[in-house]
């Protein structure tokens, strides 16, 4: 009994070392984008991707928005997920109706980074496209991070923006 326990916790140890490997030479930044045809015009877009006290009304992913005071000229919130944990954001690049960039404004976190969302006009809709610049400073969350793909958040969010707009 003790030698198959041994035998697992070195297994463990071993696999624990090998990701932690991987994470370590994998660059801390990463670039991914997505792009989606909405069917609504950009000024509704924009109206609902700024909406910030209304995220939890379409947003799986969060559970809480707090507005927090401006900083400076910039407009920050704090999202709480279903999970309770939170993060804080704030608008970096405010360009009614086609451009608007978020990012963390939390420091000391295992990653950060910035969502760019750019808005066009596409026939009688719209084309957005969200990139996000990411940085993941844990060499672990680095390489679970890469075998989840850089996508999914991106994802998850384009597809609840679609549901909230109408698109199906």
């Amino acid at each position: 009994m003790l030698k198959w326990l041994g035998i697992i916790v070195g297994v463990i140890v071993v696999l624990g070392a090998a990701v932690y490997t991987a994470g370590s030479a994998m660059p801390e930044n990463h670039i991914a984008s997505r792009t989606v045809h909405l069917s609504q015009p950009p000024e509704r877009v924009w109206a609902v991707i700024t909406d910030v006290p209304a995220f939890p009304s379409w947003r799986k992913d969060v559970a809480v928005v707090e507005q927090l005071p401006l900083r400076g000229s910039k407009m920050a919130w704090k999202e709480v997920s279903r999970n309770r944990d939170a993060l804080t954001f704030e608008a970096v690049t405010w360009d009614p109706p086609r451009h608007l960039e978020t990012r963390i404004a939390d420091k000391g976190l295992p990653f950060g980074g910035s969502w760019d969302y750019v808005i066009v006009p596409d026939g009688t809709g719209s084309r957005i496209t969200m990139t996000e610049n990411g940085e993941i400073y844990n060499p672990i969350f680095r390489a679970v991070s890469r075998a989840m793909g850089y996508t999914a958040t991106i994802d998850a969010y384009l597809e609840a923006l679609a549901a909230r707009l109408g698109n199906k």
